[in-house]
């Protein structure tokens, strides 16, 4: 069987999907859909930790399906921005992981991840799987992916 490795950049997908269908994204649906093909051995959710207990109980939702849930603090700068970035240390977790399995999923329309996809694809030859909201996910990151999935429908929380 298939061992599976799966990444999901929870800010990435909240306002993607809410941007693009006002709505939640259904981590249950995704876990499902990537368990049909092949075993989850691994499983990252990662998040920005406001405190919130609305939060949390979401966080604990992840716990229960399966993830593995990292969190950063939220940071809020003197200008009013916001600092929650998850990029390197997502990176570093799939490069670390394609060494142990034949795939690993990513949850997120993020260009910046189009590198690290064309990097483990020829490094390790592992198949990558791009899951994203087809119109706030970057053509880069669709071209790098092994195969790209959309997220709609049953993908959707509504």
């Amino acid at each position: 069987m298939k061992k599976i490795a799966l990444f999901a950049d929870v800010q990435n997908l909240y306002y993607t999907v809410r941007q693009a269908y006002g709505c939640h994204f259904n981590y249950s649906a995704l876990w499902e859909r990537v368990s049909q093909n092949g075993e989850i051995v691994e499983a990252y959710a990662y998040a920005i930790d406001r405190g919130d207990p609305k939060q949390q109980q979401f966080q604990q939702i992840l716990r229960n399906l399966g993830f593995t849930v990292k969190l950063k603090p939220y940071i809020q700068r003197s200008d009013g921005s916001a600092k929650g970035d998850w990029d390197v240390g997502i990176t570093i977790d799939i490069m670390d992981a394609a060494t142990r399995v034949d795939e690993v999923v990513l949850a997120s329309g993020d260009g910046d991840f189009a590198i690290l996809l064309d990097k483990i694809r020829a490094s390790q030859g592992v198949e990558a799987v791009a899951y994203g909201v087809p119109e706030l996910t970057a053509q880069a990151l669709m071209r790098a992916a092994s195969k790209y999935v959309p997220i709609e429908g049953g993908l959707l929380l509504k």
